[in-house]
C-alpha cells in the first residue's frame, strides 16, 4: 500500500488513490496513508456474516466513487457475488508465481520445494483464492543460504515495483479483463518490468517475459 501511495504522489501516475479502507482499526496503513493526506475509513468484520460485511464495505467505497480496488494485505476471503460485482476491477499482489504456492507461507514453500525461482504476481481477482487471470509476474532467484526472512525481503522489493505499475497499466486502459484472460495493449513490455534483471540476464536471448 505504501508503494501505491508513493507511485500515485507523481502527477505522471494515471491513478489517484482516494480511499484506504480496511476491517481493522489497527491496521498499519491507515495512519500512514491518513499522513500522506488519503482519506481512510474501517469497516470492521468481526461479528459479522460476509454478506453484511461486503455489503458495508461496498457503500463506503461507493461513497468515495471508487473505480478499481488494490488489495493490500486483506486477509479475508470475498463472497463470488461480490468479485463478480467488481469483477476487471479489483486486483492483487500475491508473494508467490502463481498458480505456484497459493495461499500462505510462500516462501517457505518454495525454499522446501527447491524451485530456483520464485517471485511475485499481480492478477484480476476472482472467486477462487488466487486463481485469478494473470496481469503481471516478477521472478528472483533462489540463491544458496536464502532463509525465509532473506527471500521474503528480495521478493517484497519486486512486489513494491510490481504493484504500482500493473496499477497504473489498469488506470491507464493498457490492461484489461475480457472473456476471463488479461487483454494488454500499448504496454512497453522491454520496459523490464515483468522480471527482475538478474533473471532476465539468464533469459535466453530475446526471450520476451509474459
Amino acid at each position: 500500500m505504501a508503494a501505491l501511495l508513493a507511485a500515485a504522489a507523481d502527477p505522471a501516475y494515471p491513478a489517484e488513490i482516494g480511499l484506504v479502507l480496511s476491517n481493522r482499526a489497527d491496521a498499519a496503513g491507515l495512519g500512514l496513508a491518513a499522513a500522506a493526506g488519503v482519506p481512510v475509513a474501517v469497516v470492521p468484520s468481526r461479528g459479522r456474516d460476509r454478506a453484511e460485511f461486503e455489503t458495508a464495505m461496498h457503500a463506503v467505497l461507493e461513497a468515495h466513487a471508487t473505480a478499481i480496488i488494490a488489495l493490500a494485505g486483506f486477509m479475508r476471503v470475498l463472497t463470488e457475488a461480490y468479485t463478480r460485482r467488481w469483477e476487471g476491477r479489483m486486483i492483487n499482489i500475491h508473494p508467490s508465481l502463481l498458480p505456484a504456492f497459493p495461499g500462505l507461507d510462500t516462501h517457505g514453500r518454495a525454499l522446501a520445494a527447491g524451485v530456483r525461482l520464485h517471485g511475485c504476481t499481480v492478477h484480476f481477482v476472482t472467486a477462487g483464492v488466487d486463481e485469478g487471470p494473470i496481469i503481471a509476474q516478477s521472478a528472483v532467484p533462489i540463491l544458496p543460504g536464502d532463509d525465509e526472512a532473506v527471500l521474503a525481503a528480495r521478493v517484497l522489493a519486486e512486489e513494491h515495483r510490481l504493484y504500482p505499475a500493473a496499477l497504473g497499466w489498469l488506470a491507464a486502459g493498457k490492461v484489461r479483463l475480457e472473456a476471463g484472460r488479461v487483454v494488454a495493449e500499448g504496454l512497453d513490455w522491454a520496459e523490464g518490468v515483468l522480471v527482475n534483471p538478474a533473471v532476465a540476464r539468464h533469459l535466453a536471448g530475446g526471450a520476451r517475459p509474459v
